[in-house]
C-alpha cells in the first residue's frame, strides 16, 4: 500500500477507483464499501484507493474551533486497517476551511478529477459532500455523468435490524455494550496511550496497575471493569482494565487503570494498546479496602476462567 500526501500532488500515473467517507471505526459497513471499491477497481483495471482525511470533518465544522468529537479509530490505526484490507493507494489530506468551502462541483473537479484522476467513486448511501453538505450521493451520480466517472453507491449494512454506523458504535461503547460494538467494528475496540505514574494504590494492595494517558480523543467506554488484552511491543497479555473515579477512595478524576495478570515489569513511559473484550461489572464504591481487594480477586479469577 502506498500513502500519498495530496497537498501539491496530482495523480498522473494511474486512473483510480476512490472510496470516500470519514471512515471513523472502519466498521463492517465501511469494510464492505472499501472491499466493493477494490473489487470494482480491479474489474476496470484501476488502482483502488481511499481519500483519507487526517482529521475528522467535524473537527473543523465545530463553531468554537474545539472538537467535542470522540473518535473510534485514529488516523494511524486507519492506515493499518486499510493496509490489511488490500487498498492500493491512500491519499491523505487535511480537512481544513479551504476544503470545507468547496462547492460540490468544485470538490469533484479540483479533488476527484484534477488530483485523484478518478474514474470510479464509491460512497455510502448517506454520503454528503461540498460546502454545507450541499451534495448527496444522487448529485454525485449526476456530476459523474458530466465528468466521466462512474459512481458506486453502497447500501447500508444491517445487524439486528439496525443500520451499522459510527454513531451507533459510539453509543454502544459509551453504554458498556462492548461486545455488541466489537461485533459491528469487526474487531476489538482499542485505545492507545502512555503509561504514567499514579498514586500507586494498586501496588500497595497487591494489584499494581498501569495508569494510561490517552494519545487521542477516544470514545471512552462506560465506567466499570473490563476484560481486556494489553499489547506492549509485540506481546499480548490478558488484563483487567478499570475505567472510573476510584469511588472507594473518593477521587473525582476519571482514570484508566490497567492490571496485567502475572506481570511485574516497570513500564512507566511506555506506550500500550488496550483491547476491550467484555464488560465485567460497574465501578463500585466499597466500604473498606479489604472489600475492594476481595472483589479484584474475584475479577481476576473470572478472567482466568474465561480466557
Amino acid at each position: 500500500m502506498e500513502i500519498i500526501d495530496l497537498n501539491n500532488y496530482e495523480e498522473s500515473r494511474y486512473e483510480t477507483g476512490v472510496a470516500l467517507g470519514n471512515f471513523d471505526g472502519i466498521h463492517i459497513g465501511h469494510q464492505h464499501l472499501i472491499k466493493d471499491n477494490i473489487d470494482k477497481a480491479k474489474e476496470r483495471n484501476l488502482k483502488s484507493s481511499v481519500l483519507l482525511f487526517k482529521n475528522h470533518t467535524k473537527t473543523i465544522l465545530d463553531k468554537e474551533g474545539k472538537s467535542k468529537l470522540e473518535i473510534i479509530t485514529p488516523y494511524n490505526q486507519k492506515l493499518e486497517i486499510l493496509d490489511r484490507l488490500g487498498v492500493d493507494l491512500i491519499y491523505t489530506i487535511n480537512f481544513d476551511k479551504n476544503l470545507m468551502k468547496l462547492s460540490p462541483e468544485e470538490f469533484v473537479r479540483s479533488i476527484l478529477i484534477d488530483r485523484l484522476n478518478a474514474k470510479l467513486v464509491t460512497v455510502g448511501f448517506d454520503y454528503r459532500f461540498g460546502h454545507k453538505a450541499a451534495g448527496d450521493s444522487e448529485y454525485l451520480i449526476h456530476l459523474g455523468k458530466e465528468e466521466g466517472f462512474q459512481v458506486n453507491i453502497i447500501e447500508p449494512i444491517y445487524v439486528n435490524e439496525e443500520v451499522v454506523s459510527s454513531t451507533l458504535i459510539r453509543n454502544l461503547i459509551k453504554s458498556g455494550s462492548i461486545e455488541k460494538a466489537n461485533n459491528l467494528i469487526g474487531r476489538y475496540y482499542s485505545i492507545v496511550g502512555q503509561v504514567v505514574k499514579g498514586r500507586s494504590r494498586g501496588s500497595k494492595i497487591g494489584y499494581p496497575t498501569a495508569n494510561l494517558r490517552l494519545e487521542h480523543e477516544y470514545v471512552i467506554p462506560k465506567t466499570g471493569v473490563y476484560k481486556t488484552i494489553t499489547i506492549l511491543g509485540d506481546k499480548e497479555y490478558i488484563s483487567l482494565t478499570n475505567i472510573g473515579y476510584n469511588p472507594t477512595f473518593n477521587e473525582d478524576e476519571l482514570k484508566i487503570e490497567n492490571y496485567i495478570l502475572n506481570f511485574n515489569n516497570n513500564i512507566y513511559g511506555k506506550h500500550m494498546e488496550v483491547k476491550f473484550l467484555e464488560f465485567i461489572r460497574d465501578d463500585i464504591k466499597f466500604n473498606t479496602t479489604q472489600e475492594l481487594i476481595e472483589q479484584i480477586k474475584r475479577d481476576v479469577e473470572y478472567v482466568k476462567k474465561h480466557q
